[in-house]
């Protein structure tokens, strides 16, 4: 960049209009103005010249000035209200540069260090002159008033005659609302209600009658005073006059000695302190537990539509049954001879075998879990409150029941 020829200073160029010079130099003398092309010449110049739409003629310092084509493109790029580089984006992505793994807080909670305590050297000033003020007796304090060291043996510290109050007590009036919209002496006219609401509220209970009906006035001078201010100001004379003016003690009892006393840990022994076993493999809640009348296995129901049968001394699971919905009970048969499982799965009563024991046991098992084909009865519409169905997926039977 050039720095301006003309010395003119923060005035107006209009001021130099009418003069032969635009300014003065270093030296105080003036900057005479160029003499420029008339419009005729300077159009039959550009007509030659393919460059010349490149030229700009500069007011402040009275000459012709010609831009590069770099600086044409930046001129139309700003006038278009675009950057001025056409490699800047305007509006670049985001970039988060905080790492938000394992942090407790997006800035430091550490206090200031001492090192960047800067000692004001007027603070100073003023402590020592206080000092001096100190010392010199010129600023005196009061002196802390003596405790009495006696106290009443028998009796409480509300009998005595100083902590009596002398007169009643002072007890502020209660803060009204402030007043809304429909208060106004000049409110919207959804506010104001119609003469048909105005008489319904005649014939609605006192308790239920809007307490102030809104109207509206041309002006301020022309709202009445206010109806119930004689009343409202009887009945605050008459609360007052009724109040009871008696200072209650509160009762000064400790907290904590209100919470019963809890049994401490070693008398609670013996308890399991250390985890021996964890049966891993729910997706969801356990919703149910239950444990086989001989104690070797465990089944478990979960809200993720699964029941699970576990060996209670090694934490095995053995078989896996994807019911497909929320199991809300599990029970095992009490005869340790069918290892039976029943669940309450969804609406319906499943029958599953368990598959555990000897081989011999599963087929007893697997046999007694078949419904035959069902007999037509004589019971006429009369349905049967609950259907036995073959279940063929686990080879167990449904109770489905009609409700």
């Amino acid at each position: 960049q050039v720095a301006p020829r003309n010395t003119v200073g923060n005035v107006p160029l209009q001021w130099y209009k009418d003069e032969e010079h635009i300014g003065y130099d270093i030296s105080a003398r003036k900057i005479k103005k160029r003499d420029r092309e008339g419009r005729i010449d300077s159009f039959l110049s550009s007509k030659d010249n393919d460059d010349d739409w490149l030229k700009i003629w500069d007011d402040y310092n009275a000459e012709e000035v010609k831009i590069t084509k770099e600086e044409a493109k930046i001129i139309s790029r700003m006038m278009k209200g675009k950057t001025p580089h056409a490699n800047v984006d305007p509006y670049p992505d985001y970039v988060d540069w905080f790492e938000y793994a394992d942090k407790g807080h997006p800035l430091s909670n550490a206090p200031e260090p001492k090192r960047r305590f800067v000692p004001s050297k007027w603070e100073q000033k003023k402590v020592v002159k206080l000092v001096r003020a100190i010392r010199k007796g010129w600023i005196k304090f009061d002196k802390p008033k003596d405790e009495p060291n006696y106290y009443l043996l028998w009796g409480d510290d509300t009998d005595t005659a100083d902590n009596k109050r002398q007169g009643l007590s002072y007890i502020p009036a209660p803060k009204p609302n402030l007043p809304g919209h429909e208060e106004s002496y000049n409110p919207s006219v959804e506010y104001i209600p119609t003469q048909e609401e105005i008489d319904n509220y005649q014939l609605m209970y006192e308790e239920d009658r809007p307490k102030f009906i809104p109207r509206r006035f041309e002006s301020l001078r022309s709202v009445p005073a206010y109806e119930k201010a004689l009343r409202e100001g009887f009945d605050r004379c008459l609360d007052l006059y009724l109040c009871p003016r008696t200072r209650k003690k509160r009762i000064n009892i400790d907290p904590e000695s209100l919470k019963p006393k809890l049994p401490s840990k070693k008398d609670l022994r013996p308890y399991p302190r250390t985890c021996y076993l964890e049966f891993k493999g729910h997706g969801g809640p356990v919703t149910s537990l239950s444990v086989e009348a001989t104690g070797q296995w465990i089944a478990s129901g979960s809200s993720d539509g699964t029941i699970r049968v576990w060996e209670v001394e090694t934490g095995r699971c053995l078989k896996v049954f994807n019911v497909g919905a929320d199991v809300h009970h599990i029970s095992w048969n009490p005869s340790p001879e069918r290892p039976i499982l029943a669940a309450i799965v969804g609406r319906d009563l499943l029958l599953l075998n368990a598959e555990v024991g000897d081989e011999e046991t599963q087929v007893r098992t697997k046999e007694l879990l078949h419904v035959g084909e069902p007999t037509p009865e004589d019971d006429g519409d009369k349905k049967p409150a609950v259907r036995w169905v073959n279940n063929d997926k686990f080879d167990g039977i449904t109770l489905i029941h009609h409700r």
